[in-house]
């Protein structure tokens, strides 16, 4: 039977998806200074680790109630986070440099996955993080530490973010789609 919410357009919000979202976007910020040095070439921010899960956990929000839901959701990781922030005493610079990278990154990421709804769930993920992640990474990095980092750990700040959340994204999306498979397949 078909959820009647569902079925008028106004899906049920998924709480607990929006709260770990909120959660990932706030550890991601908690230590968003902290690096990983990779072997070869890369700076791999700490934050990165828990941000790379806002995506899957994004599109699963979209999945789960739709698109006031991811707008809740942004909004909600936008409240808590600039509240936290400040409660933290974060740099206005981190604070300025996340809020407008979580706004134009999660705002076109969701355009884009709202362009593909009659596409599979893969290639939304896919497509959507594909614009987003480059898109968070650079304007988040540039904001944050331009300025105080030299070009060449920007870079690598850059490259490591949008690997590390690739990856991370590819292994939460591959985690969806093997729940979502029946058991007997």
């Amino acid at each position: 039977m078909t959820n009647p919410a569902v079925r008028s357009g106004h899906a049920p919000l998924p709480l607990l998806l929006i709260a770990l979202y909120a959660l990932s976007i706030l550890l991601a910020n908690l230590t968003l200074n902290r690096f990983i040095p990779l072997p070869v070439f890369g700076l791999l921010s700490v934050g990165t680790i828990f941000f790379a899960a806002v995506f899957t956990l994004r599109d699963r929000i979209h999945r789960a109630g739709g698109l006031r839901a991811v707008y809740i959701a942004i909004a909600t990781a936008l409240l808590v986070n600039t509240l936290a922030a400040l409660l933290t005493g974060t740099p206005w610079r981190f604070i300025g440099a996340s809020f407008l990278a979580i706004l134009i990154g999660e705002l076109a990421d969701t355009a884009v996955y709202q362009r593909l709804l009659q596409q599979s769930w893969w290639t939304r993920v896919l497509a959507s993080n594909a614009v987003s992640v480059p898109l968070d990474s650079i304007i988040f990095t540039l904001l944050a530490f331009w300025g105080d980092m030299s070009p060449r750990d920007i870079l690598q700040i850059i490259f490591a973010d949008i690997l590390a959340k690739y990856v991370i994204a590819a292994l939460f999306a591959l985690r969806v789609l093997r729940q979502a498979r029946p058991a007997s397949a």
